[in-house]
């Protein structure tokens, strides 16, 4: 009876997110809905509301009800008095809320909430920190500063201690160099997947991608492939602020919808679905679409190479040359379905939030 009642006991969660917005806002949505399903997990999200796409209504509605929600600026870039008022900050939501499970995501709440646990004075808190693709990794910076956030990473990793938790394969294989590490991969909610009963284009009609047009995104070569294929439409469903870049007369952006289902619908309305990105985590937008049986074409990088099995759910390209080879490849309809079925038997498999999320409450309780 003792060790049912020991079982049972509530265990409290706080969760530190500063870029919650594309993946990581449906990464977040999915956990609280598995989390808090569970009695005994008392789950809380600290996020910043910085990113213009965050609007805190829509978070109150789309997280579970369970979840406290606790607001608090943070920035995405290095700002001195900005970082030191969100450290002071967290610090004494830590002291306040004495956690059982500290988790920590994306790299600018990984350096604040690590320092501040480090000096919060919290032994019986295990800390956990996913980065959702290592900042060093970023293709926007120079090399004296990626190796200046390899550093961070590091030192601050020695100076807390925890475990990371990758949400992909390749993620976990640099977070293993960098300290102790598990796999957890980012994944979706099959539940919300409907059968599409449209009946399929013969032909390549539409190409399409999903997310903030960012520069890790590539709008440059969404914008080449596009004038390389006037005959094609080719749509960008999302917004952001390099918007600008995207010229080509034959592409559409939709900019954001208020609900999650809107954009689901854009994305089904695809033939093939692209990912141009210079950079990921483990991108849920691929995800989304491979789900739904459309075969993917994306670049060679970190992330997309642990969802896309070349040749079988969809394949890699590095150059505009290679994308023209494999957008040939997929212009049979019945190679197109094929690929399809494919991706979507292994993001069952390897890609279920329910599953994946069941696991990392294993870990939580370990």
């Amino acid at each position: 009876m003792r060790r049912r009642q020991n079982f049972m006991s509530t265990i409290k969660i706080v969760h530190v997110v500063e870029a919650l917005g594309g993946g990581v806002y449906t990464y977040f949505k999915n956990l609280t809905h598995v989390l808090c399903e569970h009695p005994e997990l008392e789950v809380t999200v600290i996020y910043s509301a910085n990113r213009t796409e965050i609007d805190p209504q829509r978070v109150a509605t789309d997280f579970h009800p369970k979840t406290q929600l606790i607001e608090l600026s943070m920035q995405r870039e290095i700002r001195l008095k900005d970082d030191i008022k969100a450290f002071k900050q967290l610090r004494k939501l830590f002291k306040e809320h004495k956690p059982d499970v500290l988790h920590l995501h994306s790299s600018k709440a990984g350096i604040l909430g690590r320092f501040a646990y480090r000096l919060s004075w919290l032994p019986k808190t295990k800390l956990f920190y996913t980065p959702h693709g290592f900042s060093f990794l970023r293709k926007d910076i120079s090399a004296l500063k990626r190796f200046a956030f390899w550093s961070i990473e590091f030192l601050s990793q020695k100076f807390s201690g925890g475990t990371f938790i990758a949400c992909g394969d390749t993620e976990c294989l640099y977070a293993k160099k960098l300290g102790p590490a598990v796999l957890v991969r980012n994944s979706i909610d099959l539940n919300t997947v409907k059968p599409n009963l449209e009946e399929k284009n013969k032909h390549i009609k539409r190409i399409g991608t999903l997310g903030r047009i960012t520069y890790a995104r590539n709008p440059k070569l969404f914008n080449a492939l596009a004038l390389n294929h006037p005959e094609l439409e080719f749509i960008w469903i999302g917004d952001g602020e390099l918007k600008h870049l995207l010229t080509a007369p034959n592409i559409t952006i939709t900019g954001w919808f208020t609900q999650y289902a809107s954009g689901i619908e854009a994305l089904k309305q695809l033939d093939v679905y692209v990912q141009t990105s210079l950079w990921e985590g483990l991108p849920i937008a691929v995800l989304e679409a491979s789900a739904r049986k459309i075969p993917v074409l994306a670049t060679h990088i970190i992330g997309n190479k642990d969802i896309i099995a070349p040749g079988k759910t969809g394949y890699l390209f590095k150059t505009t040359e290679a994308f023209e080879e494999v957008l040939e490849k997929l212009k049979p309809l019945e190679v197109r379905q094929k690929m399809g079925i494919n991706a979507a038997n292994r993001t069952t498999r390897l890609f279920n939030s329910r599953v994946n999320f069941e696991k990392l409450i294993a870990i939580y309780r370990s």
